[in-house]
């Protein structure tokens, strides 16, 4: 448990780093969120370089998810499956990738770290939890198409979540 409150801390952490800006709800501008040094914003690209969160956009992507039959199994990186946390399988990508993950139609978004290998099932790239399909809207469906975009921390390589 103390694993998984790390990680959940290390996650609300990065996340945070990424929203240096915050909508006024009174006269619908933009305003430093913590007093930050800004002194104009014109645009979408000044926002963007304030921002230490990069996203890298992947591309479309189709992707299922999984859920019951897996939840409290170990997972490919050694965690115990929970099918309520925001995270993925890929057969590709590196553990502790975050993943903002879209569905283009209802643009319900979800960021997922993944922590498993899979799908196996020709044509999926991706594999979700039922935390992550829940939030998307998907669980009906069950396979749709979504946007894919990596998060990265700008000045930092790969920023790899691990488990100690």
């Amino acid at each position: 448990m103390k694993s998984l409150t790390k990680v959940l801390i290390i996650l609300v952490m990065i996340l945070l780093v990424g929203f240096t800006l915050v909508k006024s709800e009174a006269n619908d501008s933009i305003e430093p969120a913590n007093n930050a040094d800004i002194t104009s914003v014109n645009n979408d690209e000044n926002i963007a370089s304030k921002s230490l969160v990069n996203y890298i956009n992947k591309g479309d992507m189709v992707a299922s998810w999984y859920g019951p039959r897996f939840h409290g199994k170990l997972t490919a990186n050694g965690e115990i499956y929970n099918q309520y946390a925001f995270t993925a399988a890929s057969k590709s990508l590196r553990f502790g990738t975050l993943l903002k993950i879209t569905n283009p139609r209802n643009d319900k978004s979800v960021v997922v770290r993944i922590n498993d290998r899979g799908p196996y099932i020709k044509g999926r790239q991706l594999d979700l939890s039922k935390g992550a399909a829940l939030a998307l809207g998907m669980v009906k469906r069950g396979v749709i198409k979504v946007k894919v975009e990596q998060l990265s921390l700008k000045g930092v390589n790969f920023p790899v979540i691990t488990l100690n």
